[in-house]
């Protein structure tokens, strides 16, 4: 594959302030070209943690669908999401249904769950205005930047997912499980590790304990690798934190996050963490047809807030057992 723009080292532009980019020209057929290079650009992935491939003019789903099949096979459908999508096809969702003036902070897409996607796919049918960039994170640099002491905790604990299924906020359980039935979830948390409890209202609620710290099953190196900032009622905008609070009480909240022996995170440490990301973060305003690609474990993923109309397409594949992830033993006897 000699001809592949990718053998050009200087095709591929590389700024410590954005992920890496790589300019295609006149590809033709999109999916045939991805195929045809996607050891190039895995290999890519791999070496820089993300890569943007600007040139596929990926403006319609059905050409997106095609190229991310083309570069990763099937795709996973989402299990345990915890806010809506519009799905495009089997695997191929809508971003996250989120305020446009609320940014979603980084995180690992889906790092509760036990099998977790190690490759996401992202496609920019339609850009925004103004700022929602999917910016990106190293976690390895994120976990060398933090204070030893509290990675050493979480990584000893792990960390603890609470979440609380209602009819108003965030994926119903037919969104989150795929079904609405009481005896196929409470099975699916059995299998899953998810500790659950119905409530008197019909309402459900779980917690699960994962990993925060986890080794990458390519590399082997050490990446933080979790959701403790991103579901935190702390990362919430103030006045939403309220509101949520007010309605549900500290302990309904359709999501939060704490240590995994089950104390409350500090407003502090969570500033922390997102501080700390948003040091290490590298953004590229999306082009309308923009692909780009995200090894899952090695790099967190963000989504600013922003202006305009922004249609951004989803796929997740690769899906990882992760050696080091160590789920609570007792959550799934429940």
């Amino acid at each position: 594959m000699s001809s592949s723009p990718l053998a050009a080292p200087l095709d591929v532009e590389l700024r410590p302030d954005r992920p890496a980019i790589l300019h295609v020209d006149s590809p033709g057929d999109a999916p045939s070209w991805a195929a045809q290079h996607r050891e190039s650009l895995r290999a890519q992935v791999t070496e820089h943690g993300a890569l943007v491939v600007r040139g596929l003019d990926l403006r319609e789903a059905s050409r997106a669908g095609a190229v991310f099949t083309g570069l990763a096979g099937r795709l996973m459908p989402e299990r345990e999401a915890f806010a809506p999508r519009e799905a495009y096809g089997p695997g191929l969702y809508s971003s996250t249904a989120w305020p446009a003036n609320q940014p979603m902070c980084m995180h690992h897409e889906l790092s509760y769950l036990l099998e977790v996607p190690g490759l996401m796919l992202f496609a920019c049918l339609t850009a925004p205005g103004a700022g929602g960039a999917t910016a990106v994170a190293d976690a390895e640099q994120v976990l060398e930047a933090l204070p030893t002491g509290l990675t050493e905790r979480f990584e000893r604990e792990g960390w603890l997912l609470t979440r609380t299924y209602n009819d108003e906020i965030g994926a119903s359980l037919k969104e989150s499980f795929g079904t609405d039935d009481r005896i196929e979830i409470e099975r699916y948390c059995r299998a899953h590790a998810i500790g659950f409890t119905w409530q008197p209202d019909g309402s459900l609620r779980t917690e699960q304990r994962r990993s925060a710290v986890v080794r990458h099953p390519l590399t082997g190196r050490r990446c933080w690798f979790n959701q403790i900032a991103f579901l935190n009622e702390w990362t919430l905008a103030e006045e939403v934190r309220e509101y949520l609070v007010d309605v549900y009480g500290e302990d309904g909240l359709p999501f939060n996050t704490r240590y995994g022996d089950g104390t409350p995170i500090g407003e502090d440490v969570v500033q922390l963490l997102n501080t700390t990301y948003e040091e290490h973060t590298r953004r590229e305003p999306w082009q309308a047809g923009d692909l780009m690609l995200v090894d899952n474990i090695r790099t967190a993923h963000s989504r600013e807030a922003f202006t305009g109309e922004r249609q951004v397409l989803v796929g997740m594949a690769e899906p990882r057992r992760l050696a080091d992830c160590c789920p609570t033993p007792e959550a799934s006897q429940r």
